[in-house]
């Protein structure tokens, strides 16, 4: 069996780890997203737009004013940036549509000719409707119904127009018209986020912030880790603009050389140009030749605009990367902040740890010297180091923790989720309270609990463990078992303590005279023995019991004799003062003088009084008499 809990043990460990592997998988990331939304996945953007993206995806990171203001700037400087973008990418699409790709020129004659029907329905609608306004009353329904065919058809060739203008755009025909179409995806995209920002104007902090200035050592893990991010996101937008620096860097420069080369060009132009205004002037200038220098002069016209819109999104860029490294400068203090909390916060446990583990040793110190007879400062010993380490447990849970808002509301529904569930634990922990206590018991006291006598030897926070002796009539010699009760029963029920008060108790011995003889004179005799072997004892517990709290009625502690007639004769019970401890010594030196007593072998002091009746008259002479004790084997005639 023992390879089944090897397996059950190994298959479990693995349903752990793989379940940790896949709550890591698929846990939310913060990362910005510089997918374009403008594209499909299979599709390239004509126009990156990437660093405005990113930058507003950064805007959720911003939590402090000087971020907020550092956000805003990018997001400015990432919008002027992609708007020169798209006027560019289409101020070359424009240039290059009159350069028709060969490989689509059955697409742009398909185009063409859908355009120029378009362009003749257009025109006989527009001349129909103007027949329409000055025809006769009677004319006029022909004339709707040829307007009804001829929308029709104007609706049929602007279909055809749309579906030649979409395949040339798959085809990557008509580069301008996809640009045109990106950049209207754009700015209805920018559209919907000013309405939602003017929905909701005073923003707030974004969810996946976490409070900086937190002073439990888990806010500030939280807090780390969440910089972190933030760090690895603010990097990854700089890298982004340095990436798209270096790409317009080439592009300017491989624009600047063509111009360069184009120069001698453009000066022929120029010269061009400024003979056909001066034939302009004469009346003798072609058309094509005019319209092939205005060509060109658009042309040299549109690459400086593209040098220069070139060099304004180069500088965009490097103020994006600037702006970046600002905020990662922020990022960075901002992280020094935290982990000097967290430092603070590991060193409040380090010193709790310290300041517990040197108070007990102090306190070890302290009742290192206690005399064994001293139990009870033993047990405070124990008392003060366990509330020690647990306020010390305490302290640093809040530490790690903190200190839970709702203090009370969370105590009450513990407490009572703990009386229902723990109650039996509860009551037998705060049992132990009560035992520890000036009324309670000690290891070494000779107690009853629950009918059961014994000596204590071990008092924990739960149980109290005794070692049976047996009623406390009896000789009270071990019987060798151990008795556990839950420390429920200090406050449930109740319990008898032979030991306190300087364990003084009240023993019982009882001696039978028999019928004829004079008991008094024994009486007295015994009277007298008792007194002097006990009167020590009673005067030490006659003192301590005066001392005690609450003790006002007057005791007398010296030894009595009963007399009681029984069909033998007549029964003494003696009862004396003595100490739990020496109870049985105490007791057998009491046994062994008046056993010598009865036999004759101590003699009464002379002068004392004779025996005498409850009355106050001579009793009988003395006859033979026995002795009886709690122990029937001790008992003799």
């Amino acid at each position: 069996m023992k390879w089944l809990k090897w397996g059950i043990t190994f298959a479990l460990l693995a349903l752990v780890l793989g379940t940790v592997a896949a709550y890591y998988a698929t846990r939310e990331t913060s990362r910005p997203r510089t997918k374009n939304t403008a594209s499909s996945a299979a599709e390239t953007p004509l126009v990156d737009e990437r660093p405005l993206p990113t930058a507003r995806a950064l805007a959720a990171l911003a939590i402090t004013p000087e971020e907020q203001r550092l956000t805003e700037e990018a997001v400015r400087i990432a919008d002027h940036e992609v708007d020169l973008a798209f006027a560019d990418e289409l101020r070359q699409a424009a240039e290059q549509r009159s350069d028709q790709d060969p490989r689509n020129r059955d697409l742009y004659l398909k185009l063409q000719q859908a355009q120029a029907a378009l362009a003749d329905v257009q025109s006989r609608v527009e001349q129909l409707k103007a027949q329409i306004s000055s025809a006769k009353p009677g004319e006029k329904d022909a004339l709707h119904d040829r307007e009804a065919l001829l929308d029709a058809e104007q609706a049929l060739d602007e279909d055809e127009v749309e579906d030649a203008q979409q395949e040339l755009i798959r085809a990557g025909g008509d580069q301008e018209a996809a640009v045109q179409r990106q950049r209207d995806q754009h700015e209805a995209g920018e559209h919907a986020l000013e309405q939602r920002q003017s929905q909701n104007p005073t923003g707030g902090s974004p969810a996946s912030a976490v409070d900086l200035g937190a002073n439990t050592l888990l806010g500030q893990v939280r807090a780390w880790m969440w910089l972190r991010d933030k760090w690895a996101n603010l990097e990854s937008a700089r890298r982004l603009a340095q990436e798209m620096e270096t790409e317009l860097l080439a592009q300017h420069e491989a624009l600047q050389r063509s111009v360069r080369e184009e120069k001698p060009k453009k000066e022929e132009t120029k010269q061009q140009a400024t003979e056909l205004r001066k034939g302009a002037g004469a009346g003798a200038v072609s058309k094509e030749n005019t319209a092939t220098a205005v060509n060109s002069l658009k042309h040299f016209s549109d690459d400086q605009k593209l040098l220069s819109d070139f060099n304004k999104r180069i500088r965009d860029q490097k103020e994006l990367q600037e702006i970046y490294g600002n905020w990662l400068d922020v990022t960075r203090d901002q992280q020094r902040a935290v982990l000097h909390g967290m430092v603070r916060s590991v060193l409040w446990i380090l010193l709790i740890v310290v300041l517990v583990y040197f108070g007990s040793l102090l306190l070890n110190r302290l009742f290192k010297q206690a005399a064994p007879e001293k139990r009870h400062l033993l047990t405070l010993r124990g008392v003060v180091r366990f509330s020690l380490q647990a306020m010390g447990v305490l302290v640093i849970a809040f530490v790690i923790l903190g200190v839970p808002n709702q203090m009370p509301t969370i105590l009450g529904l513990a407490g009572a989720g703990l009386t229902v569930a723990l109650k039996d634990f509860i009551v037998g922990f705060f049992g132990w309270f009560v035992l520890m206590g000036k009324n309670g018991i000690r290891v070494g006291d000779w107690v009853e609990i629950n009918g059961v006598v014994g000596e204590v030897i071990e008092i924990g926070l739960l149980r109290t463990v005794l070692l049976e002796t047996g009623n406390w009539t009896d000789t009270g010699h071990p019987t060798g078992r151990k008795v556990a009760f839950v420390n429920s029963f200090a406050i449930e029920g109740h319990y008898f303590n032979f030991s306190t008060a300087g364990q003084w108790l009240w023993d019982e011995l009882q001696v039978e005279v028999g019928q004829g003889a004079n008991p008094y004179p024994l009486v007295e005799a015994i009277q007298r023995l008792v007194e002097e072997e006990t009167r020590a004892s009673a005067a030490q517990a006659e003192k301590e019991w005066q001392k005690s709290a609450g003790y006002q009625k007057s005791l007398t502690v010296a030894p009595a004799i009963h007399l009681r007639p029984t069909a033998g004769g007549v029964e003494m019970q003696i009862r004396y003062i003595t100490s739990a401890n020496e109870r049985y010594v105490t007791r057998s030196r009491l046994y062994e003088k008046i056993v010598g007593l009865l036999r004759g072998e101590a003699k009464p002091q002379e002068g004392a009084p004779g025996p005498q009746t409850r009355d106050g008259n001579p009793g009988p002479p003395q006859g033979p008499s026995t002795v009886t004790t709690a122990d029937p084997s001790l008992r003799s005639g």
